[in-house]
């Protein structure tokens, strides 16, 4: 597996990637376009393209050459980072692809000098939280939004533990 940089006119790759990944999420959770219209499963190009102009920035996992998995990093202050949109698609999981993309992305952080690195995931997840403490990853507050039809329950990783 190579990690690369990816560029914007990568946009549809990526979109595509984030939504083929988050398709099982929106049957687990009971999702839909009228529900929850910015899930992840979602994704467009056109969304993909805003989060390259807005400065984020995103890494593409390719296993033979085939885009597989990707994630975005995003820095909105220069103490905080966010770990955006990791997706794997289902035949490519449980191999190690989302670990190394969040080992990427903590690195980043780290050469940035990033005290916390950030991210959101479904509040009744309870085995996305369980791999992303596996990560060291560590919960903190959980939120109900009267728009969402979950919580969202934010996870840190603080670079220098």
């Amino acid at each position: 597996m190579q990690i690369r940089e990816a560029q914007p006119e990568d946009n549809a790759t990526l979109a595509k990637l984030i939504s083929e990944s988050n398709k099982d999420v929106v049957t687990r959770f009971g999702l839909n376009a009228d529900n929850c219209p910015k899930h992840p499963s979602f994704c467009t190009a056109a969304w993909v393209s805003a989060d390259f102009a807005r400065g984020e920035r995103y890494f593409v996992a390719d296993v033979e050459g085939e885009p597989v998995g990707c994630v975005a990093y995003e820095v909105p202050n220069p103490s905080v980072a966010y770990l955006n949109r990791l997706s794997v698609l289902p035949g490519h999981r449980r191999q190690g692809l989302g670990e190394r993309l969040v080992q990427h992305v903590l690195a980043l952080a780290r050469a940035d000098g990033i005290a916390t690195v950030s991210i959101g995931v479904i509040g009744e997840h309870a085995e996305l939280q369980r791999w992303y403490a596996k990560q060291g990853f560590v919960a903190g507050e959980q939120k109900h939004f009267a728009h969402l039809p979950f919580s969202v329950r934010y996870m840190s990783f603080a670079t220098a533990a």
